[in-house]
């Protein structure tokens, strides 16, 4: 049995090798020129509150597909429990996706940008993740910030986003003042206490119900 064990090795580390040396590949720049398009394209469609050319950007154009997740960090959490104690870090509702928040800034009358920095981009050119800083402006003001992360895969139409989770941090003077949280439609029917991040509209994109 010896004999077995010894070819079994040497196959598992040739396999390695040759994994290893694949995902250490450098990525085409037409790879990286496409993903960084995607970039551009996602930016410019909030600032222009093009709606057709945002949800083209995803694998699918159903919501329930596609994951829309985002996470609050502990100092905004820890005040946020100071009125809400049953707040979570993190709460999945399916009503909070990628088309309500295309929707909520189309509706909006304010101007709304996501800026991006320090992108990260990996791909192997079929599937890629994309990873950046961002800060989100309502009318020139931050409301949010925070890590984004993407993953797409490339299909016959181009490459399409198939989830997208980021971090919730919000500025100093909101964690200070709860009015800056508030919803104006806070008291409506159905709709719980939150406060503005990702876009001044509501419903608020991604918004959990922490």
């Amino acid at each position: 049995m010896r004999p077995i064990r010894c070819a079994a090795l040497v196959v598992l580390s040739a396999s390695l090798a040759a994994c290893s040396g694949t995902l250490r590949s450098t990525p085409d720049a037409a790879d990286l020129t496409a993903l960084q398009q995607v970039v551009e394209s996602f930016r410019v469609a909030i600032m222009r509150k093009d709606k057709p050319t945002f949800t083209s950007l995803f694998f699918s154009d159903r919501p329930e597909v596609i994951t829309w997740q985002s996470v609050v960090d502990d100092p905004s959490l820890r005040r946020i429990r100071q009125t809400r104690p049953e707040a979570l870090k993190a709460r999945h509702r399916p009503d909070n996706n990628f088309v309500s928040f295309i929707d909520a800034v189309v509706q909006s009358t304010r101007s709304e940008e996501e800026q991006f920095s320090d992108i990260t981009i990996d791909t192997d050119g079929e599937i890629a993740s994309i990873s950046f800083d961002y800060v989100y402006l309502v009318d020139g003001h931050p409301t949010n910030h925070g890590r984004e992360m993407w993953l797409l895969v490339r299909t016959e139409q181009g490459r399409k986003i198939t989830s997208v989770v980021y971090t919730v941090r919000l500025p100093e003077a909101a964690r200070g003042a709860t009015s800056a949280w508030t919803s104006p439609r806070a008291s409506s029917p159905g709709l719980s206490w939150s406060w503005p991040f990702k876009s001044a509209s509501w419903p608020m994109p991604g918004m959990p119900r922490v």
